[in-house]
């Protein structure tokens, strides 16, 4: 049975304080069905200060979804580590896997914006020692025990419910994250489908004499949409990908990379790179993929236009992957 993962980043330009609540909680509604009818994952993520109101407080929303679920697991991919108080973010992560029974998978990374850091004052240039300590820090902090912190003595309770500890990757496509994985002794999420980064990732775990494994991304991941007519649904819809593709796209300079790719400046171009698919049910199922990632509310796109997606996917797609 393949991965299934529902995507929300909740981006919405020009929304009202009213219209993006309605998004929200039609979200919370869209994982209570998708958990019901079996899919495996909510995956959402975290960005600052984005014109567009994409999503700042994953963890909150995590907490919203397990509320409202029973099965489903979410991914955090990624919080962005020097952002935030390792001491809070161990609290954070050890109640919502209590809360969740271990349902919560964080990917921790450094993020690819400054203006982010300069956002919460953090020294951009110090990201990656910044991020070591983070997750140094975090890992003390889940045994329970007392420890050392910046020359005092801390605990942190209560223990999360996942022994050792509630799954942490770290994640990035850098030599940097690699070898800050296999350090910590922590499974490495590399943020496109990087193989030579994955042996090298194994290397280093063998020099640390430490255990680890990789979550990789496919070669071929695509956002998904499903429809019964994509031409209709591409005129219709297509400007809310080519939104949030543009929106990376800007991100994107140097060594700075996103996990979507696009150099797309239309709809037609978009349509033709297949970063963003929409599909009909039957064309779906054909992809036989392992993973499939689907986007419902993807750039702003109408909660109607959401719902008829996740629908046809739960009640189509599914069956047909053995679901």
């Amino acid at each position: 049975m393949p991965v299934t993962v529902v995507r929300f980043n909740l981006v919405e330009p020009g929304a009202t304080p009213a219209s993006l609540s309605g998004r929200y909680q039609a979200a919370l509604e869209m994982a209570a069905y998708a958990d019901d009818r079996g899919i495996t994952t909510v995956q959402t993520e975290e960005h600052h200060g984005v014109a567009n109101n994409w999503l700042p407080s994953p963890f909150a929303f995590a907490g919203a979804v397990f509320g409202a679920t029973r099965r489903i697991a979410v991914t955090v991919s990624a919080v962005i580590g020097p952002l935030h108080d390792p001491l809070r973010l161990a609290e954070d992560i050890a109640v919502l896997d209590l809360l969740s029974g271990g349902r919560l998978v964080t990917v921790a990374g450094i993020g690819y914006r400054p203006e982010e850091y300069a956002q919460f004052d953090v020294e951009w240039k110090r990201r990656g020692k910044i991020q070591d300590e983070v997750l140094e820090t975090v890992l003390k902090a889940w045994t329970g025990e007392e420890f050392i912190y910046r020359g005092r003595t801390v605990r942190v309770t209560p223990r999360p419910y996942t022994d050792p500890h509630p799954l942490l990757l770290v994640g990035g496509s850098s030599k940097a994250a690699a070898r800050r994985a296999a350090r910590l002794g922590l499974p490495f999420f590399p943020s496109a489908h990087l193989p030579e980064l994955e042996a090298y990732y194994k290397e280093r775990l063998v020099e640390y004499g430490t255990e680890g494994w990789t979550m990789m991304p496919a070669a071929e991941t695509p956002l998904l949409h499903i429809a019964e007519d994509p031409d209709e649904a591409w005129a219709r819809y297509g400007g809310h990908f080519l939104h949030e593709a543009r929106t990376y796209a800007s991100w994107q300079s140097g060594d700075i990379r996103s996990a979507v790719k696009s150099a797309a400046t239309t709809v037609a171009e978009l349509r033709a790179e297949g970063v963003y698919r929409i599909l009909t049910p039957e064309a779906c199922v054909a992809l036989g993929f392992d993973n499939y990632v689907l986007h419902p509310l993807s750039g702003g796109m109408p909660v109607e236009e959401g719902w008829r997606s996740l629908r046809l996917f739960c009640e189509r797609v599914l069956p047909g992957l053995g679901g």
